[in-house]
């Protein structure tokens, strides 16, 4: 960090943002052991069964998370992680992305990424929606032409791109 980051402002010290990405990777652990628990842990005639491995590597998270949690609540200082400005233009960027990983299986591969590479074009690169509209459009259409149709790899598709016949 350099010290123009604490002089534009305030956010969140270096000490919680550690000590919540270890409490949220305790919780991605818990939820591993928690599935890995419901397939079964044990030996079966074949040998492992499925829950064997996830739930040992959700225990290692654990710990690893907890001793994460242990050294953030007692080495680091409350010294600014990144001001709330910063924080915003990170969020440009996760938010729709999030949103596009949660509405593709309703929209397809094609639609949520031309409308995705549309949206950071217009947002963040502040080009026109009709050169970034059409740019999204021709690199769907290349993905399509290499992964469809060159390497035979069936893409994830909507209810658009099933009544397109794509």
């Amino acid at each position: 960090m350099n010290d123009g980051i604490e002089a534009r402002g305030v956010g969140p010290s270096h000490r919680r943002v550690e000590i919540g990405t270890a409490i949220a990777m305790i919780a991605f652990g818990l939820v591993v052991v928690a599935g890995g628990l419901r397939v079964g842990i044990g030996w079966g005639a074949e040998g492992p069964r499925s829950g064997f491995f996830p739930f040992y590597l959700g225990l290692a998270i654990i710990a690893s998370s907890a001793v994460n949690l242990a050294q953030a609540a007692m080495r680091y200082p409350a010294k600014l992680f990144a001001a709330w400005t910063e924080l915003r233009q990170v969020l440009a960027v996760v938010v729709p992305t999030t949103v596009y990983v949660f509405v593709m299986p309703w929209t397809g591969l094609y639609l949520a990424s031309i409308v995705l590479v549309t949206y950071f074009m217009v947002r963040l690169g502040r080009y026109s929606v009709v050169v970034s509209l059409a740019l999204a459009v021709g690199v769907m259409a290349v993905t399509y032409l290499v992964f469809e149709r060159w390497f035979l790899v069936p893409l994830p598709k909507g209810p658009i791109e099933e009544l397109a016949g794509l």
